[in-house]
């Protein structure tokens, strides 16, 4: 068995850092996460600057990325079509839009209705036939507005999403309030109804269940997971939420039961060992934790 780790801190993480980050500070960081044996990345998305000041600079950021790393899987979050042709002017080959399963989250994160962005999302699979595009479910489980989501209500949800033609769908419990069973019938349910589609989880750490969730979505077949460096993650428009599951601790994880990721774990806890002293953000890290005692 090879679980595949998407790497999403230079977007999620990054984005809730309050003091920007130079651009060659982010580029170095990419390099050593890279270096550790990261495939897959999410370095970073096309939003309003106004909305999140760290993404000012992904027009560069991405250009230089791809530059170094064309081999690699490199993809950006869009919230729109706007955002979707910046993407592609960069050279991106994939991307991922992000539709809350909560109206009142999407309303807060987007400034749009759930059905108001799923037009959107038609919109950009027209304007792009060939462009490898993917839907982040946010608030998949639950929402700080509205409650827990009910498995009627996300089936619903991906019923109309999947009118449109995707590549993958991210299951996102955007502020950490999702629960082992919980995660095992929403993913059972989306496995079976979408097998076409590939699957990927993304778990936030709120109430410390982060390594448990995510574990369970693998017990259940999940085959890819994203996970943030250091446990660095948010959501700038929801209410309570912290950080997400973090790399290393998930590494150590599989690497203990044997499971290929193909990374080398102690280059990727330097890697957070160096964002730390770099990057000052709210880490949840417990590998990280432990390092940073020890030394």
């Amino acid at each position: 068995m090879q679980i595949t780790i998407t790497e999403i801190a230079p977007r999620d993480g990054w984005q809730n850092v309050n003091e920007y980050i130079p651009l060659e500070t982010k580029l170095d960081l990419i390099d050593r996460m890279f270096a550790a044996g990261i495939q897959r990345m999410q370095a970073g998305s096309f939003v309003s600057p106004k909305a999140i000041p760290q993404m000012k600079d992904a027009k560069e950021l991405f250009a230089s990325v791809l530059a170094r790393y064309p081999e690699r899987s490199i993809f950006a979050l869009v919230p729109n079509l706007q955002g979707a042709r910046a993407a592609v002017e960069c050279g991106l080959k994939e991307i991922t839009n992000v539709i809350s399963v909560s109206e009142s989250h999407n309303k807060n994160n987007t400034n749009r209705t759930v059905a108001e962005s799923m037009a959107q999302l038609a919109e950009i699979r027209e304007t792009f036939p060939n462009l490898a595009l993917g839907l982040d479910v946010a608030t998949a489980f639950g929402c700080p507005f509205e409650g827990e989501t009910s498995l009627e209500a996300l089936m619903g949800y991906l019923a109309q999403a999947s009118k449109v033609k995707l590549d993958s769908i991210t299951l996102c419990d955007t502020v950490g309030v999702a629960y082992p069973a919980q995660v095992k019938r929403f993913v059972e349910a989306v496995r079976r109804e979408l097998p076409q589609v590939s699957l990927e989880i993304h778990i936030h750490d709120t109430r410390n269940l982060g390594m448990l969730n995510t574990w369970t979505a693998v017990e259940c077949g999940v085959t890819h997971v994203q996970t943030s460096l250091g446990g660095l993650g948010g959501c700038p428009f929801a209410p309570g939420a912290s950080g997400n599951t973090a790399t290393e601790d998930f590494v150590y994880l599989l690497d203990k039961e044997g499971i290929s990721t193909g990374i080398d774990f102690d280059k990727l806890l330097a890697a957070a060992v160096q964002m730390h002293s770099v990057v000052n953000g709210n880490y949840s890290g417990h590998q990280l934790t432990i390092t940073n005692t020890v030394c």
